[in-house]
């Protein structure tokens, strides 16, 4: 980053950094800084758990296959079902946990260290979760719904992707939920406007229990899209029979999570909601809709982001309104093509629905670079 940055924020209470000019601010901007610094709590390092969401660590996962376009059948409809008969969809988990001393990990598939442990720290979650332990076993390696979605895909060369997007399905929301009540609670969050501004303050009980329970929940989400790549590449492998389909390393990044980074020297705490990190020579995943394609990027590393880059095409439309705009028959247009659910109970996910995935990437080239653009073939949606 430039050297001059960070500068201190002029007429700020508590201590403020700045990673711009104050000149090249609106200044409402400044002044809302300046009446946040003076609140008796902002002291020093701080989480809103509302902003960061109740779909804690939810994200992307991708493999490239060594399958072509010519290898795929001219009926897809039966690849689809082999991946929603692995792969329980909206609310609906497993009859029983996945076996996954029987799958397949990849070395980039968020899935390393062993189960055991993971598992046994669930006892050390909120009181108010645990006995949601066997809920959250089931749902693991299941997809849920809204936006989520697991697709068959092939880039410009006509090589063949799997790629996926969920989260921490109910357990993280369950998590959220109960941490954001807390927080609310809190003195020193009282009189805020919105409760949903309320904040954890390091150094507090309820700080480190809310770090400790959103890092078991950003490492359930990243187990479950690895448990769902292997069913999906075991689904692809099965409708190829007589034949090996091998799959390069996996990619796996969350876009809705917290982390401890350095910058500039200083260790800060960075929350990125809807944005992936994008430091330099990070893969990341950047989808568009059901119908227009997906980007498979390299982060740049620039500082000025704090190493971060947008994370999909994201709504230009509300889902309601959605629904209200626009027919089955609208859907079946826009997914042209693409072996998918065109009913009304997935039309708030039509591709008019969200922004240009091309205009989205196009805005970001100082951030990340494209490996791969991919457009999806099948897509499989809760």
């Amino acid at each position: 980053m430039n050297a001059q940055f960070p500068v201190s924020l002029t007429g700020a209470t508590a201590p403020t950094l700045l990673w711009a000019q104050e000149t090249s601010i609106e200044a409402a901007a400044l002044d809302q800084l300046r009446r946040v610094s003076r609140l008796p709590w902002v002291h020093g390092v701080a989480v809103c758990p509302a902003a960061v969401g109740v779909d804690i660590g939810c994200g992307m996962a991708a493999v490239k296959t060594d399958l072509v376009a010519a290898d795929l059948p001219d009926d897809l409809s039966g690849m689809r079902s082999a991946i929603e008969a692995k792969v329980p969809v909206g609310r609906h988990g497993h009859d029983s946990p996945v076996n996954t001393a029987r799958l397949h990990f990849g070395a980039g598939g968020g899935a390393s260290g062993s189960w055991d442990p993971f598992w046994k720290r669930f006892t050390d979650l909120h009181r108010g979760v645990r006995q949601l332990d066997t809920r959250a076993q089931r749902q693991m390696g299941s997809l849920g719904g809204g936006n989520h979605f697991i697709e068959v895909c092939l880039d410009d060369e006509g090589a063949v992707w799997i790629m996926l997007h969920s989260g921490s399905r109910n357990i993280g929301k369950e998590l959220a939920d109960r941490h954001m009540a807390v927080a609310a609670k809190l003195p020193h969050n009282t009189d805020l406007p919105d409760r949903d501004l309320a904040v954890f303050v390091a150094g507090t009980p309820e700080m480190d229990a809310y770090r400790r329970d959103l890092e078991w929940a950003q490492e359930y989400a990243a187990r479950n899209r690895a448990v769902m790549l292997a069913l999906v590449c075991a689904a692809v492998r099965e409708s190829f029979p007589g034949r090996q389909v091998r799959f390069d390393e996996p990619i796996s990044c969350h876009h809705n999570y917290v982390a401890v980074e350095e910058i500039d020297g200083i260790e800060l705490l960075v929350t990125r909601k809807g944005a992936i990190r994008a430091g330099t020579g990070d893969l990341g995943l950047i989808p568009g809709s059901m119908g227009t394609g997906s980007y498979v990027v390299r982060g740049l590393g620039s500082a000025e982001s704090f190493y971060s880059a947008s994370h999909g095409a994201g709504r230009r439309m509300s889902r309601s309104k959605a629904r209200k705009t626009f027919t089955a028959a609208d859907l079946v247009e826009q997914t042209a093509g693409v072996e998918s659910r065109k009913d009304f109970g997935v039309v708030d996910e039509i591709p008019a629905a969200y922004k240009d995935i091309d205009e989205v990437i196009a805005a970001q080239t100082d951030l990340v670079e494209v490996v791969a653009h991919l457009r999806q073939v099948v897509c499989v949606k809760g």
